[in-house]
């Protein structure tokens, strides 16, 4: 009875701080005033914006379909007795007098704290070359608007750096334009990280069918510019010089930890950890009471995925994911929830709407169980020893919710199907998934004490 009162005490009076003017952190808030908390909120970003919409930069505004202006997300539930702290990046963040340090010198206290600050793009990292004018990232509001200023030129020929999903739907539009584009991809077929070898095979002639020219095993060397700072050529890694005016790097994304440096959270390149309630834990591995993590930069188990750590970047994962923070944030252990969705995502590119359900990389073998790969309308079950942990669809988002059902039931691998339009062929393959480089530069952790309740984690310079 003493700690409901506790909670209701916090409710009607305490402070919340969501780090991130996210769409993590927008649906956090919007969930913590629709169940009822009362006190104060307060939303820490680091741009000058109100939180909006990233899937459309790199498809509707790309094309110019949208203005840049209108991706900002629509509120579901009345925020205007939230503060917003926009344009002031959190710096530092101390978890025993329960501050967030701003860049401007401010310290916020909070009761409650949620760490929804995403990603960013991975920049090219020569700095010299990545200042030409010329050479792009696409993350943000302001990234999307100047490359389609730059697309709506006409340069000679774009050069995309990366042919993952944002890399892929950039040489989507510039095609949807008639502008010449080459893509370079470090592996053997485009998504080849996302939907494995086997399926990238099927992207990799998309692509080539549209005119993109794609080239496989290649990477960029490096970037070259004239007298007057202008990107002109770029050498790649089989000799070949290539003229170009624009440049996309679609290196993936990093997640943005660095300002919980010395916050003693278990925070590393792959985000922050964090149990299935999305309390974060400490370096020792233990959860914190009073923090918790969604969206991009969260690291959460999975039962379905045997409780590995997953890290995920999908628009549907950090909705969900905020929804439960908020309403663990502002509940007992008794009336919590877990994060234990199936994931989701989707992306258009070529004509191709590609979707997907689970967790593909985390499969050995594919099999085609729908449609026509030739007219690229199917659907992939995806399997791990014997159970079925994924599908994707191109142009067949109709099975997509019988194909969650199956994950969620953990069926059977190959599935037994009984329905129209299977292949004559059906065959499970190798998924050809990449091995992961775990190779960093990140801090080291050790242990110091000798005896059990004296041993603890600690944080030393990387090893070299």
């Amino acid at each position: 009875m003493y700690r409901r009162d506790l909670l209701n005490t916090f409710k009607k009076g305490g402070h919340v701080v969501i780090v991130g003017a996210s769409l993590a952190g927008l649906r956090a808030a919007e969930t913590l005033r629709r169940e009822g908390f009362k006190g104060q909120l307060t939303i820490i970003g680091d741009e000058p914006y109100l939180p909006y919409d990233r899937p459309p930069l790199s498809k509707q505004v790309l094309t110019g379909w949208v203005p840049v202006e209108h991706t900002e997300l629509p509120k579901l539930y009345a925020l205007e007795d939230v503060e917003w702290r926009l344009g002031i990046p959190a710096t530092g963040l101390d978890i025993t007098a329960k501050q967030v340090r701003l860049a401007d010198g401010q310290e916020i206290g909070f009761d409650r704290l949620l760490i929804a600050t995403g990603t960013r793009a991975r920049r090219w990292p020569n700095e010299q070359e990545a200042a030409l004018d010329g050479v792009f990232v696409l993350r943000g509001r302001e990234d999307a608007q100047q490359l389609r200023q730059r697309l709506s030129a006409r340069p000679r020929r774009i050069l995309v750096i990366g042919a993952g999903f944002t890399g892929s739907e950039i040489a989507s539009v510039c095609r949807e334009h008639d502008l010449p584009v080459t893509v370079t991809e470090r592996g053997a077929a485009p998504l080849v990280g996302a939907l494995g070898g086997a399926i990238g095979a099927i992207a990799k002639e998309l692509q080539l069918q549209h005119g993109v020219d794609l080239r496989c095993g290649v990477t960029v060397k490096s970037l070259e510019g004239d007298a007057k700072g202008q990107l002109r050529r770029a050498q790649l890694s089989d000799g070949n010089e290539l003229d170009v005016d624009v440049a996309v790097a679609a290196l993936g994304a990093v997640r943005n930890v660095e300002w919980l440096r010395g916050s003693r959270l278990a925070a590393g390149m792959w985000g922050v950890a964090c149990d299935a309630g999305c309390r974060a834990f400490d370096i020792n591995g233990i959860v914190t009471d009073d923090i918790f993590v969604a969206g991009d930069v969260s690291r959460f188990p999975h039962p379905l995925y045997e409780y590995q750590l997953l890290a995920l970047e999908h628009w549907g994962n950090a909705v969900l994911q905020a929804e439960i923070a908020a309403h663990n944030m502002i509940n007992l252990e008794a009336d919590r929830c877990p994060h234990i969705s199936v994931p989701s995502f989707w992306s258009i590119q070529f004509g191709i709407n590609i979707k997907s359900v689970g967790v593909p990389p985390f499969a050995d073998q594919v099999m085609i169980t729908q449609g026509s790969v030739k007219d690229h309308r199917f659907v992939a079950a995806y399997g791990h020893r014997g159970r079925i942990v994924a599908a994707v669809t191109f142009n067949q988002a109709k099975w997509l919710e019988f194909y969650r059902e199956l994950i969620e039931s953990s069926a059977p691998f190959p599935p037994e199907l009984h329905n129209f339009d299977q292949p004559a062929d059906m065959q499970a393959v190798p998924a050809e998934f990449p091995a992961l480089d775990r190779t960093s530069h990140m801090p080291t952790i050790v242990l110091t004490g000798h005896e059990p309740n004296e041993m603890r984690a600690n944080v030393v310079a990387p090893h070299v």
